[in-house]
């Protein structure tokens, strides 16, 4: 196997590729269709673009047993995805933002990220597998502090700099630039040599398409972890949806949300998960999956100063709200860290692409879901008490994790 290093090197480029198209649907969309006057119910829709990565799970079991052995059992997935990702977000340079003043031309768009959001969702089965498989668990708290805060950059990429961009530089250079970055971050995949996969790496010969999930929770050692898989990511999913559309709301511009949000918040999801995986050696997984959770969401109740109009410490409200939102996404990475780490904990070599997807996809499906009636929400009580609601929320959804976690070496490896 290759040095660590360059494993950590090839999955943070992947895991940047991936983040990319996360952060234009999640981050600078709702900053984008508020600044043509979308309405907060129609921004929260937007979520529906979320669908991709809830339900790959449906066909993880075909990137897990099909492949081309002379690509690499990973790879075969990995650069087709990343090639049509990039077709797609090459087809946006030619989109009229305009457009975005019609709920017609919201449609189209949200149309467009669908199919961005499939390539990249598909290329996370593929991903993911790989990374399981190359790191050991002791690597795996470093590694996942690499994956959350490459996943991240690219979200502040795809959110925070292309809302810069955009705001300077125009629509189709925006874009064009966003391609061109998926194709160059997809050359370390293409230079790697996967090793051999062995026959214990595969899974058995005849099982059924739909086994691998039925022996997934069949498993005594994971009974109740479901709970915090559909718990955990409530209230970050429930309060991130207005983030953006209430800075816009204060006066803040687009660039100024790109600049001064977006970048500095990668700066601190980067320490964040970092220091969160580092101090997963120490801890645990149980420990740091509740305390950094509350961390969290004592930060997502801090918008709520920002949006009553206050500030603190000398600071502007609209300085404030920046100030809160490195401070969430610095929470945000250390919470991450923990929670992939326990996720592939709990994946199998033999399945190891399944286990993980279905994981996360039952983060996103449960935890995402709370996206939606997010603007509904806020426009009923405000964006002060809709943080406020999202944080409580939030600390009490954390019982499961201190319930049901265990720590690496309670499991043995299952078929």
């Amino acid at each position: 196997m290759s040095s660590l290093s360059k494993r950590l090197g090839l999955l943070l480029a992947l895991y940047l590729a991936q983040g990319v198209p996360f952060g234009v649907y999640s981050q600078a969309l709702p900053a984008i269709l508020r600044s043509y006057d979308a309405p907060l119910s129609l921004i929260s829709l937007s979520g529906l673009l979320a669908i991709p990565w809830a339900l790959k799970v449906f066909w993880s079991p075909l990137v897990d047993r099909y492949y081309w052995p002379s690509i690499g059992h990973r790879r075969s997935w990995i650069l087709p995805m990343n090639a049509g990702l990039a077709m797609v977000m090459a087809s946006l340079c030619w989109f009229n933002p305009e457009n975005l003043r019609e709920a017609s031309g919201v449609y189209w768009l949200f149309g467009l990220l669908f199919l961005v959001n499939l390539f990249a969702a598909t290329q996370d089965i593929a991903t993911d597998g790989l990374a399981v498989r190359i790191l050991s668990s002791e690597e795996r708290g470093l590694g996942n502090g690499i994956q959350v805060s490459a996943y991240r950059v690219g979200i502040i990429i795809g959110g925070g700099l292309l809302l810069l961009v955009l705001d300077t530089l125009g629509w189709a250079q925006a874009f064009i630039g966003l391609t061109i970055m998926s194709l160059l971050l997809l050359l370390p995949a293409i230079f790697y040599r996967e090793p051999a996969i062995s026959a214990e790496a595969l899974p058995v010969d005849g099982e059924s398409y739909t086994s691998a999930w039925v022996s997934f929770f069949k498993r005594p050692e994971l009974a109740g972890w479901i709970w915090v898989l559909v718990t955990y990511k409530v209230a970050d999913s429930l309060s991130s949806a207005m983030v953006k559309p209430m800075m816009v709301d204060m006066g803040m511009t687009l660039s100024q949300i790109g600049l001064q949000v977006s970048m500095i918040s990668a700066v601190t999801t980067i320490a964040g998960a970092m220091l969160g995986g580092y101090w997963l050696q120490t801890i645990g997984r149980r420990q740091g999956l509740v305390w950094f959770g509350v961390f969290q969401c004592v930060a997502i109740a801090c918008y709520a100063i920002p949006a009553m109009g206050y500030g603190v410490a000398g600071l502007s409200a609209t300085s404030t709200a920046v100030a809160v939102n490195a401070l969430e996404h610095f929470a945000g990475g250390m919470a991450m860290a923990a929670l992939l780490s326990a996720v592939m904990d709990r994946a199998r070599q033999a399945h190891a692409g399944v286990d993980f997807t279905l994981q996360v996809s039952l983060l996103a499906l449960f935890g995402g879901s709370f996206y939606l009636p997010a603007g509904l929400l806020a426009e009923t009580v405000g964006y002060a008490d809709h943080f406020l609601i999202a944080a409580a929320v939030g600390v009490f959804m954390l019982y499961p994790a201190w319930r049901f976690t265990r720590e690496p070496d309670e499991f043995v490896e299952a078929k």
